[in-house]
């Protein structure tokens, strides 16, 4: 188990374009791996390689701690319906913000062995495939916001 050290707000990798991976090697796979181990230990549903320093196109989501998905390369492909909600970010440690993003996307992305595969998803897999796509493009959830982010304190221990 390898963990990355993650890029927060005031980072300016945040706000980079990631570049497209042509090839994979040792290093690559490791970073995918590392990125899944990070994300695990952080609680989170998705996690874009520039939020660990890295300016490629991979991505790393798993929002149900069961399917997990790389996408190498992604580009969204149709976007249908809306939903608005409360989001969070590992960038942005205790704050949240509501966002407006698609109920219903279809991306094209490559898997880590560079066979490309169709991911369609809905509601919280929607939503965390496009904030992970804004990543991969400089734009995190701050410059969508419906809403200010506000600072979510942790709830006291009931005794």
């Amino acid at each position: 188990m390898a963990l990355r050290k993650i890029r927060y707000n005031d980072d300016g990798i945040l706000k980079k374009q990631c570049k497209e991976v042509k090839e994979i090697n040792k290093r690559t796979l490791q970073l995918i791996d590392d990125m899944f181990d990070t994300m695990y230990d952080q609680n989170g549903a998705g996690l874009a390689a520039n939020q660990v320093g890295v300016l490629k196109r991979i991505a790393v989501i798993d929002v149900d701690g069961e399917t997990p998905y790389v996408l190498i390369n992604p580009v969204l492909l149709i976007r249908d319906g809306e939903q608005t909600a409360d989001e969070a970010c590992l960038s942005f440690p205790g704050r949240v913000a509501e966002v407006t993003r698609p109920n219903h996307v279809v991306c094209k992305a490559y898997d880590r062995d560079m066979r490309e595969y169709m991911l369609e998803g809905e509601e919280l897999l929607a939503r965390c495939i496009c904030h992970e796509l804004d990543h991969l493009d400089g734009i995190v959830y701050e410059d969508v916001e419906n809403e200010p982010l506000r600072r979510v304190e942790k709830e006291p221990d009931e005794e």
